[in-house]
Protein backbone atom coordinates (compact mmCIF):
# COMPACT_ATOMS: atom_id res chain seq x y z
CA UNK A 1 0.00 0.00 0.00
CA UNK A 2 2.91 2.34 0.67
CA UNK A 3 4.05 2.04 -2.95
CA UNK A 4 0.52 2.28 -4.36
CA UNK A 5 -0.05 5.50 -2.41
CA UNK A 6 3.07 7.09 -3.95
CA UNK A 7 2.45 6.37 -7.63
CA UNK A 8 0.08 9.31 -8.31
CA UNK A 9 2.54 11.84 -6.83
CA UNK A 10 5.46 10.26 -8.69
CA UNK A 11 3.64 10.48 -12.03
CA UNK A 12 2.46 13.99 -11.23
CA UNK A 13 6.05 15.11 -10.53
CA UNK A 14 7.30 13.45 -13.71
CA UNK A 15 4.57 14.53 -16.14
CA UNK A 16 2.74 17.67 -15.01
CA UNK A 17 3.74 20.68 -17.06
CA UNK A 18 5.70 18.79 -19.71
CA UNK A 19 5.07 19.75 -23.33
CA UNK A 20 2.86 17.40 -25.35
CA UNK A 21 5.92 16.31 -27.34
CA UNK A 22 6.84 14.31 -24.23
CA UNK A 23 3.42 13.15 -23.11
CA UNK A 24 1.45 12.54 -26.31
CA UNK A 25 3.95 10.50 -28.32
CA UNK A 26 4.31 6.73 -28.25
CA UNK A 27 6.78 4.10 -29.36
CA UNK A 28 4.84 3.13 -32.47
CA UNK A 29 1.56 1.80 -33.81
CA UNK A 30 -0.76 0.48 -31.12
CA UNK A 31 1.45 1.63 -28.23
CA UNK A 32 0.50 3.78 -25.25
CA UNK A 33 1.48 7.41 -24.75
CA UNK A 34 2.25 8.70 -21.24
CA UNK A 35 -1.30 10.10 -21.21
CA UNK A 36 -2.67 6.66 -22.11
CA UNK A 37 -0.73 5.12 -19.23
CA UNK A 38 -2.28 7.52 -16.71
CA UNK A 39 -5.74 6.81 -18.16
CA UNK A 40 -5.04 3.07 -18.05
CA UNK A 41 -4.05 3.28 -14.38
CA UNK A 42 -7.29 5.15 -13.57
CA UNK A 43 -9.36 2.60 -15.47
CA UNK A 44 -7.55 -0.32 -13.82
CA UNK A 45 -8.14 1.15 -10.38
CA UNK A 46 -11.85 1.52 -11.10
CA UNK A 47 -12.39 -1.80 -12.87
CA UNK A 48 -9.74 -4.24 -11.73
CA UNK A 49 -7.95 -4.34 -8.38
CA UNK A 50 -10.49 -3.66 -5.63
CA UNK A 51 -13.42 -5.12 -7.60
CA UNK A 52 -11.45 -8.34 -8.10
CA UNK A 53 -10.42 -8.39 -4.44
CA UNK A 54 -14.09 -8.16 -3.50
CA UNK A 55 -14.92 -10.97 -5.94
CA UNK A 56 -12.37 -13.22 -4.28
CA UNK A 57 -13.81 -12.43 -0.85
CA UNK A 58 -17.39 -13.00 -1.99
CA UNK A 59 -17.14 -15.82 -4.55
CA UNK A 60 -13.70 -17.38 -4.27
CA UNK A 61 -13.00 -19.48 -7.36
CA UNK A 62 -16.70 -20.05 -8.15
CA UNK A 63 -16.98 -16.97 -10.35
CA UNK A 64 -14.11 -15.90 -12.65
CA UNK A 65 -13.06 -12.26 -12.91
CA UNK A 66 -14.43 -10.28 -15.81
CA UNK A 67 -11.79 -9.97 -18.55
CA UNK A 68 -9.92 -6.66 -18.36
CA UNK A 69 -10.13 -4.34 -21.36
CA UNK A 70 -6.58 -3.06 -21.84
CA UNK A 71 -7.92 -0.17 -23.96
CA UNK A 72 -10.95 0.55 -21.75
CA UNK A 73 -9.48 3.88 -20.72
CA UNK A 74 -9.77 5.42 -24.19
CA UNK A 75 -13.44 6.42 -23.95
CA UNK A 76 -12.98 7.73 -20.44
CA UNK A 77 -10.00 9.90 -21.42
CA UNK A 78 -11.47 11.51 -24.53
CA UNK A 79 -11.40 15.30 -24.35
CA UNK A 80 -9.54 15.39 -21.04
CA UNK A 81 -6.18 16.96 -20.39
CA UNK A 82 -3.22 15.27 -18.76
CA UNK A 83 -3.63 17.59 -15.77
CA UNK A 84 -7.25 16.46 -15.35
CA UNK A 85 -6.18 12.81 -15.60
CA UNK A 86 -3.36 13.23 -13.07
CA UNK A 87 -5.78 14.88 -10.64
CA UNK A 88 -8.34 12.12 -11.19
CA UNK A 89 -5.72 9.42 -10.72
CA UNK A 90 -4.79 10.88 -7.33
CA UNK A 91 -8.47 10.95 -6.27
CA UNK A 92 -9.32 7.48 -7.59
CA UNK A 93 -6.22 5.88 -6.10
CA UNK A 94 -6.84 7.46 -2.68
CA UNK A 95 -10.40 6.10 -2.79
CA UNK A 96 -9.22 2.62 -3.77
CA UNK A 97 -6.72 2.55 -0.93
CA UNK A 98 -9.42 3.68 1.49
CA UNK A 99 -11.63 0.85 0.19
CA UNK A 100 -8.78 -1.64 0.58
CA UNK A 101 -8.09 -0.51 4.15
CA UNK A 102 -11.79 -0.81 4.94
CA UNK A 103 -11.69 -4.49 3.95
CA UNK A 104 -9.39 -4.99 6.97
CA UNK A 105 -7.90 -8.09 5.37
CA UNK A 106 -6.59 -10.90 7.55
CA UNK A 107 -3.71 -13.23 6.70
CA UNK A 108 -6.19 -16.03 6.06
CA UNK A 109 -8.16 -13.83 3.64
CA UNK A 110 -4.97 -13.04 1.71
CA UNK A 111 -4.66 -16.77 1.01
CA UNK A 112 -8.15 -16.98 -0.52
CA UNK A 113 -8.25 -17.81 -4.20
CA UNK A 114 -10.13 -16.33 -7.10
CA UNK A 115 -10.19 -17.31 -10.76
CA UNK A 116 -8.50 -15.18 -13.40
CA UNK A 117 -10.09 -15.69 -16.86
CA UNK A 118 -6.79 -16.66 -18.51
CA UNK A 119 -4.35 -17.44 -15.67
CA UNK A 120 -6.62 -19.64 -13.57
CA UNK A 121 -6.42 -19.65 -9.76
CA UNK A 122 -4.81 -16.62 -8.07
CA UNK A 123 -4.67 -15.66 -4.41
CA UNK A 124 -5.79 -12.33 -3.04
CA UNK A 125 -2.19 -11.77 -1.94
CA UNK A 126 -0.97 -12.33 -5.51
CA UNK A 127 -3.58 -9.94 -6.87
CA UNK A 128 -2.52 -7.17 -4.49
CA UNK A 129 1.19 -7.75 -5.14
CA UNK A 130 0.45 -7.57 -8.85
CA UNK A 131 -1.26 -4.20 -8.37
CA UNK A 132 2.00 -2.77 -6.98
CA UNK A 133 4.13 -4.42 -9.68
CA UNK A 134 1.66 -3.15 -12.31
CA UNK A 135 2.29 0.41 -11.12
CA UNK A 136 6.05 -0.07 -11.37
CA UNK A 137 5.69 -1.62 -14.82
CA UNK A 138 3.87 1.48 -16.03
CA UNK A 139 6.31 3.90 -14.38
CA UNK A 140 9.01 2.04 -16.30
CA UNK A 141 6.88 2.19 -19.45
CA UNK A 142 6.51 5.97 -19.20
CA UNK A 143 10.29 6.31 -18.81
CA UNK A 144 10.79 4.09 -21.85
CA UNK A 145 8.22 6.03 -23.93
CA UNK A 146 9.83 9.36 -23.11
CA UNK A 147 13.37 8.09 -23.67
CA UNK A 148 12.22 6.73 -27.03
CA UNK A 149 11.68 10.33 -28.16
CA UNK A 150 15.47 10.89 -27.95
CA UNK A 151 16.78 7.53 -29.14
CA UNK A 152 18.22 9.06 -32.33
CA UNK A 153 19.71 12.08 -30.55
CA UNK A 154 21.97 10.50 -27.93
CA UNK A 155 24.64 9.22 -30.30
CA UNK A 156 27.16 6.82 -28.80
CA UNK A 157 25.74 7.36 -25.30
CA UNK A 158 23.04 4.82 -26.19
CA UNK A 159 25.54 2.17 -25.05
CA UNK A 160 24.91 3.33 -21.47
CA UNK A 161 21.13 3.79 -21.70
CA UNK A 162 19.34 0.55 -20.94
CA UNK A 163 15.96 2.27 -21.21
CA UNK A 164 16.61 2.67 -24.94
CA UNK A 165 17.26 -1.05 -25.33
CA UNK A 166 14.13 -2.24 -23.57
CA UNK A 167 11.54 -3.54 -26.00
CA UNK A 168 8.58 -3.57 -23.69
CA UNK A 169 7.26 -5.55 -20.79
CA UNK A 170 4.69 -7.94 -22.18
CA UNK A 171 4.78 -10.89 -24.47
Amino acid sequence: MALLARTPAALDALLRGLPETWTHRNEGEGAFTAVDVVGHLIYADKEDWVPRARMILEYGEKRPFEPFDRWGHVRECEGRTLVQLLDEFARVRAGCLDDLRALNLSLSQLKLRGRHPSLGPVTLSELLATWAAHDLTHVHQISRIMAHQHRDKVGPFDAFLGVLKCNGHCA
